[in-house]
């Protein structure tokens, strides 16, 4: 309820409608179906918007959880090297690569490295290996805050750097597309060499054909075409037995009777 009059009214599209009195700029709201806000009471005259007060409650609901989402997309997040600076390179390395990762999502990452014991009298360890850690994420991230002692603890703050992030995205992008197109091709090429040699298996040779050809139009020699040369019948017979192996009995090789000789002889056979 809008107690004060006159206000200074607002129209829905932001145009600037004067000061008039509050029951005016009430019928007013009304006849175009809106609400009547005062966005801004602390002046004088007080500021009112003639608009959709639910829509704009709305918009500013989201608004707000678009925010609050915002803030809570950024985390802070720790990686801790071990609980000594006796710890293997390899494993060095795997927190490297997590912390990347922490970086690449766009969190902030703390890590943190502890010493145990006598190794407080070698701290220039621990605070060389935070650097090299530093150098080998420098490629998407910066320092908010350089390494600083915490007790037995000493700890860096990296920062994502939005920058190089975004051009390290590009870049890692075109390598995949550039993996793709090469694997695209090669693809092309194997299957274009498998229908080249379809179609060399398919096709009869021209050559060939163009000398089978000659071979069965020319003609023989001058004294006309030559026969072929009878078989001989013996040769016929001996390589069937052979191909059969069969083998030769005693009968066939009994010794010929004379007198079946004279009778042939007489009757002329």
């Amino acid at each position: 309820m809008i107690r004060l009059s006159p206000i200074r009214v607002v129209g829905p599209d932001n145009e600037q409608i004067g000061v008039i009195e509050t029951p005016a700029a009430i019928r007013m709201a009304e006849e175009q179906g809106l609400d009547l806000v005062e966005i801004v009471p602390n002046s004088r005259p007080p500021v009112c918007k003639i608009m959709d007060y639910g829509k704009y409650k709305y918009e500013l609901s989201k608004k707000e959880s678009k925010n609050r989402a915002a803030a809570k997309s950024q985390e802070l997040k720790e990686i801790r090297l071990g609980r000594s600076i006796k710890i293997d390179p390899h494993d060095v390395w795997i927190r490297v690569e997590q912390s990347r990762r922490f970086l690449m999502q766009g969190h902030k990452v703390q890590i943190t490295q502890r010493f145990r014991g006598r190794e407080m009298m070698h701290r220039h360890l621990g605070i060389e290996r935070l650097q090299k850690i530093v150098t080998d994420l420098a490629d998407i991230s910066k320092v908010e805050s350089p390494p600083r002692f915490f007790g037995r603890a000493a700890t860096i703050m990296l920062a994502p750097d939005k920058a190089k992030i975004e051009a390290l995205k590009r870049k890692m992008k075109k390598e995949e597309l550039e993996a793709l197109e090469e694997e695209e091709d090669e693809l092309e090429e194997a299957d274009a060499g498998i229908e080249y040699e379809d179609d060399d298996d398919d096709a009869t040779p021209e050559g060939a054909e163009g000398e089978a050809a000659e071979s069965e139009a020319k003609p023989a020699a001058k004294g006309g075409p030559k026969e072929p040369a009878k078989p001989d019948a013996k040769a016929g017979r001996a390589e069937d037995d052979d191909k059969k192996g069969k083998k030769k009995g005693p009968k066939d090789n009994r010794a010929r009777n004379p007198i079946d000789d004279e009778m042939r002889a007489l009757l002329g056979e």
